[in-house]
Order: structure tokens, then C-alpha cells, then sequence
């Protein structure tokens, strides 16, 4: 019976690749193969991702390794993250560095797979060379500042450089701090618009991540048009600027203050050569 059903998997298996398909669930399986045990499905499922046919990328959830991949057995994230959000029943958007590079900003290819999605709290993935990390918001996804490309396997969405270059400023921890971020910063620049920017989007950003954008485009990136319609913008949708230091978690004493985006300057930005 192993046997039997084991042939019946890799055919199936072979017909949704043929199909365009790159992942499939456990209870997909199971419905496919009502004939077979629970134990029987398992030692099948097993024994194809020892032959290094699928990849078990979460539980219940499988990635088929495409044959371009099948050498190094890695299949990369943009590939499955849209249908392993589907699995999973969350809202996301692929963001910060992840999102830089599709707009031609990031030079330095990120160490991790960066994807941001709605609460409960969610545990980062890693499985050999890839490592998924989850950022957790307890704010409801603005939908339309997403923006959806096209892969090799289906879609993915993913932050608008407005909302990545919030990001990248919000979580300055995830990604080495606020040094590296104004370096993506600065290329990415070129395709941001906050002219474009609404109330939706100032009710997702905190405020104190506007100020901060804000202070660094105009006097460290020396993009002064796009921080002064940026600062329009925030006092146009009520946004309140209270005195914050420009690195959270960094003492502020004896800094001073930027008077205009109530910025304590009390870290040093240093841009990398591009």
C-alpha cells in the first residue's frame, strides 16, 4: 500500500507542477488519497522531502522544488510566501529591505526574508539558508498601500515605497538601525510620492516614525521637497508631534532639539557608499 500510494503522491505531486502549482497543504493530501492512513500519508510526505522532491516549510505546509532549484533544495521566499499566507489565514505585505528590492533600492541582499502581517503573533520560519521573519502589527493592513507583483508562481504583495520607507524607519532594529535604513532611503527616494499620502496612511504610521522620515529626509538626505509636502501632509491629517529622540532606546540627555519635526538628534547617521 506504501508503495502504491507513495507513486500516487509523486504523480499528483508531478501534475501540479505541470499545472504551474508550487505548494500544496496536508489536507489537500488527505482528501486526494481518502484511501490511505494518516501514517501511511506521513512516511510518504517524509520520504519526499528526504528525496529532496518538496520542502516542509511549515507544518501542514509544503513547497515543491522547482527543478532550477533542486541542486541547492532552497526555493526562495517570493516564490510561496502569498500561499503560505493563505495557509496560514493572515493579511501581510512582503516589507522593509525585501520591499526596497523591487524598487531597485536595496544593493545588499537581505540575510532574512522580511514579511510584516496582523496580529496574533506569528513565529519566525527557517529552514536551511532561508529564514522568514514575521514582524507583528496590531494595526488592521492599509490594503491600498500594497502593491502586488507578478513571480514565476503567482503574486505577492507588497509595501508601496511610501509605506517601506515608513518601515524602514519604524523597525530601524531589524535591519541594523537608522544608518542603513537612510542608505535604502536614499535610493529608494526615486520612486517615493507623499504627495500620493492620505489619512489611511497616517493612521497606520506612527506619528513619531514621521517625524523621525521626516527630520532625515530634510537634513540628511537632503530631500527637502519630499519633507516638506510629507510635513503638510501630517499636520493636514492631525498628526501631533511630540518630542522624540531620533534612536528609541538610546539616551537623549543633553541633545538638542529640532524645532520644526520636534526631532532629539542623539544618534549619528552615517550613509554607506553606493
Amino acid at each position: 500500500m506504501n508503495k502504491k500510494m507513495s507513486y500516487s503522491i509523486d504523480n499528483w505531486i508531478v501534475e501540479l507542477q505541470k499545472s504551474g502549482t508550487i505548494s500544496f497543504s496536508r489536507d489537500e493530501v488527505e482528501k486526494q488519497f481518502l484511501y490511505c492512513s494518516k501514517n501511511a500519508i506521513s512516511f510518504s510526505l517524509n520520504r519526499l522531502v528526504e528525496n529532496g522532491r518538496i520542502i516542509s516549510v511549515w507544518k501542514g505546509f509544503y513547497v515543491i522544488i522547482p527543478v532550477e532549484y533542486a541542486l541547492r533544495g532552497i526555493v526562495p521566499p517570493v516564490l510561496y510566501v502569498d500561499f503560505l499566507m493563505q495557509y496560514l489565514k493572515r493579511k501581510y505585505y512582503v516589507a522593509l529591505l525585501n520591499a526596497a528590492e523591487f524598487y531597485g533600492a536595496a544593493h545588499q541582499r537581505p540575510q532574512q526574508y522580511s514579511v510584516v502581517c496582523e496580529f496574533p503573533f506569528i513565529r519566525d520560519l527557517a529552514k536551511k539558508d532561508t529564514y522568514i521573519h514575521f514582524v507583528v502589527t496590531r494595526k488592521m493592513i492599509p490594503q491600498t498601500w500594497l502593491q502586488s507583483f507578478n513571480t514565476e508562481k503567482g503574486v505577492v504583495f507588497v509595501s508601496k515605497p511610501e509605506l517601506t520607507a515608513a518601515d524602514l524607519i519604524t523597525f530601524q532594529k531589524e535591519i541594523g538601525g537608522l544608518s542603513r535604513a537612510c542608505t535604502v532611503l536614499y535610493e529608494l527616494m526615486e520612486v517615493v510620492k507623499f504627495g500620493k499620502s492620505d489619512k489611511s496612511f497616517f493612521d497606520y504610521v506612527p506619528t513619531s516614525t514621521i517625524q523621525r522620515l521626516g527630520y532625515l529626509l530634510e537634513y540628511i538626505l537632503e530631500q527637502s521637497k519630499q519633507a516638506d509636502i510629507l510635513y503638510s501632509k501630517a499636520k493636514t491629517h492631525g498628526c501631533k508631534f511630540q518630542k522624540v529622540p531620533l534612536k528609541y532606546g538610546q539616551s537623549a540627555n543633553d541633545c538638542e532639539t529640532n524645532s520644526k519635526w520636534k526631532i532629539i538628534v542623539n544618534e549619528y547617521i552615517e550613509i554607506d557608499e553606493l
